[in-house]
C-alpha cells in the first residue's frame, strides 16, 4: 500500500560522519581507509533487501494539491515495484537534501540546483531527469507588467533600484541562472543594485508584478499559465528576456543503494513513458511530459553557476 505524508519541517539528522569520526578516531586506534569503507558500502548495498522506499517532494505551488497529486504516482509504483511507497511533501530543498542525507528518503524530485547540492552534500546519485514538451531543458523567464518601461534584460542591468520579485534564494530559474546572468553582464553587487523581494513560489512572483509590488519576475518557462484561472491577464504580462537553458528537473537516489534497486526503479519510471495515464500523473505533479536517463555530467552548467553563489547560499 502506498502511504502519503505531509513533512512540515526538516527532517532532524540520526548521525553525522563527524559524530562517528569522533567515537572511532578518539586513541587512533581504529583506523579505515576510504578503499575498505567503500568496499563495506558496496557490500552493504548488495545484501540490501528493501519492503520499502520513501520519495521525497517539494511543493512547486500549493502543498496540498501536490499530496492529493503525488498519490496516484505512488500507489503505482508501489505495484510495479512489489514494496510499500510512501511519499512524503517536504517543506523546503533543504529538508529533502537532508532527508536523503539521513537515509530517510530514498527517491529524491530534486531541481537541478537541489541535485547539485545534494550530490555534495549526501552523495546522492540522478538517475532519470524530466522531459516536458520535448525538451530536457527549460530557460527562466524575465517578465514584467504590460505597461512597464522595462523593455529587456540590458535595461534591468543599466538601471538600479527594480524591484525584483522571486520564489527563493535557492531556485535555480527564480533566483539562481538570473542572478548569474545580471553578473555576467556587468552588476557587481545584487543586493546593492536591486531591492529584492522573496516571495515563495513562482505564481507569487508574477502576481507581486501585476499587483503593482515588483518590477519584474524572475520564473520557470512560462509561469504565467499557472495564474490564468485567477488573472486572466497574466498573458498580456511582457517577457523581456531568458537565460540560456538548464537541464530539467531529476529523479535522484540516495547514497548506499544497490544497482538492482537503481535499476528497478529507473525501469518503473521509464515505463510510464508508455502509459498515457501515469504521464498524466507526472504532468499534474510537475509538468513532466515524459521521462528521460540522466547522468551527473548533465548538470555541469548548473555547478558553475552554484559557484558563483554558494558562499552565500552555504
Amino acid at each position: 500500500m502506498a502511504l502519503l505524508v505531509l513533512a512540515l519541517g526538516v527532517i532532524t539528522a540520526c548521525g553525522t560522519a563527524d559524530d562517528d569520526d569522533a567515537a572511532n578516531g578518539a586513541d587512533g586506534a581504529d583506523e579505515t581507509t576510504d578503499e575498505d569503507t567503500a568496499d563495506e558500502d558496496t557490500e552493504a548495498a548488495e545484501d540490501e533487501e528493501i519492503t520499502k522506499l520513501t520519495m521525497g517532494f517539494v511543493p512547486s505551488q500549493d502543498a496540498a494539491n501536490i499530496a492529493d497529486t503525488v498519490e496516484p504516482l505512488a500507489e503505482r509504483l508501489a505495484e510495479i515495484l512489489g514494496v510499500e511507497i510512501e511519499a512524503q511533501v517536504m517543506t523546503d530543498y533543504v529538508g529533502l537534501v537532508e532527508g536523503m542525507r539521513t537515509q530517510q528518503i530514498d527517491i529524491g524530485f530534486l531541481p537541478p540546483f537541489g541535485f547539485v547540492q545534494a550530490e555534495e552534500r549526501a552523495n546522492v546519485e540522478v538517475i532519470l531527469k524530466a522531459i516536458r514538451h520535448g525538451d530536457d531543458s527549460y530557460r527562466a523567464q524575465f517578465t514584467v507588467a504590460p505597461d512597464s518601461e522595462i523593455d529587456s534584460i540590458e535595461d534591468l542591468i543599466a538601471n538600479e533600484g527594480y524591484i525584483w520579485a522571486y520564489g527563493d534564494p535557492t531556485s535555480t530559474s527564480g533566483f539562481l541562472f538570473p542572478g548569474n546572468t545580471f553578473l555576467q553582464g556587468g552588476v557587481e553587487d545584487l543586493d546593492a543594485h536591486f531591492v529584492q523581494l522573496t516571495v515563495g513560489g513562482h505564481d507569487n512572483s508574477l502576481i507581486a508584478v501585476l499587483e503593482g509590488q515588483a518590477d519584474f519576475a524572475t520564473t520557470f518557462e512560462d509561469a504565467r499559465e499557472v495564474i490564468l484561472d485567477d488573472y486572466p491577464n497574466a498573458m498580456d504580462m511582457k517577457v523581456i528576456g531568458f537565460t540560456d537553458p538548464i537541464p530539467n528537473d531529476t529523479i535522484s537516489l540516495r547514497s548506499g543503494m544497490s544497482e538492482e534497486w537503481k535499476n528497478k526503479i529507473r525501469d518503473a519510471f521509464l515505463s510510464f513513458n508508455d502509459d498515457e495515464e501515469m504521464l498524466q500523473v507526472m504532468d499534474d505533479v510537475y509538468n513532466w511530459t515524459g521521462i528521460a536517463e540522466a547522468q551527473s555530467s548533465d548538470y555541469d552548467i548548473v555547478r558553475s553557476t552554484y559557484a558563483e553563489f554558494e558562499d552565500m547560499l552555504n
